[in-house]
């Protein structure tokens, strides 16, 4: 399988797979509160038959052609990941997420990632529009939309239950060509 260099600073992307389950349960223990702010990904995920059927729904995706995980690894760690969420090739728009751990925050991982996963989707498979949904309240996600050349599309208006509360969510997005005009894209 691949794994992608992302920097000197010994990061690399690389398939999260179900044969991870250990290590990501790990990951996502240390840390669950951080991760689990603003998304509800991988809250049902306790033990490591939890972690598997996960990382199992998401290759079940991959196999299928309509979504993917991929983890961020600094210095040998799982410490994140990027994902697909949905991945529609037959009309050419996938929506793009991601995840971290407080330790790996601000590091310019996510970005670093979203770049590379975006420039095969845009470049090898085609695609025509990636999406990127996040809470309004969530500026670090914001900001990374920001960085991949995003443009904000609009907020859906308390259409996210979580926790008790409606949130907002906005949906940014880049188009195929302008992903290939920009600095970002190839």
């Amino acid at each position: 399988m691949y794994a992608r260099t992302l920097g000197d600073d010994g990061a690399e992307l690389r398939p999260l797979e179900p044969w991870h389950a250990e290590e990501f349960l790990a990951h996502l223990d240390r840390g669950r509160d951080f991760i689990s702010r603003y998304v509800a990904f991988g809250t049902n995920a306790h033990d490591v038959d939890g972690a598997r059927a996960v990382l199992q729904a998401y290759a079940d995706k991959r196999a299928v052609d309509n979504g993917s995980l991929h983890g961020i690894w600094l210095d040998g760690t799982l410490v994140g990941g990027l994902l697909f969420r949905i991945f529609d090739a037959d009309s050419g728009n996938c929506e793009i997420g991601c995840w971290l751990e407080p330790a790996a925050a601000g590091r310019g991982l996510v970005t670093r990632g979203a770049r590379v996963l975006l420039d095969w989707a845009f470049g090898e498979r085609g695609m025509h529009r990636a999406e990127w949904v996040t809470s309004t309240a969530n500026e670090p996600s914001r900001r990374v939309a920001e960085r991949l050349g995003m443009r904000v599309d609009g907020v859906l208006r308390e259409s996210y239950p979580y926790r008790g509360v409606r949130h907002d969510m906005e949906v940014w997005s880049v188009l195929a060509p302008e992903w290939r005009g920009t600095e970002q894209g190839g």
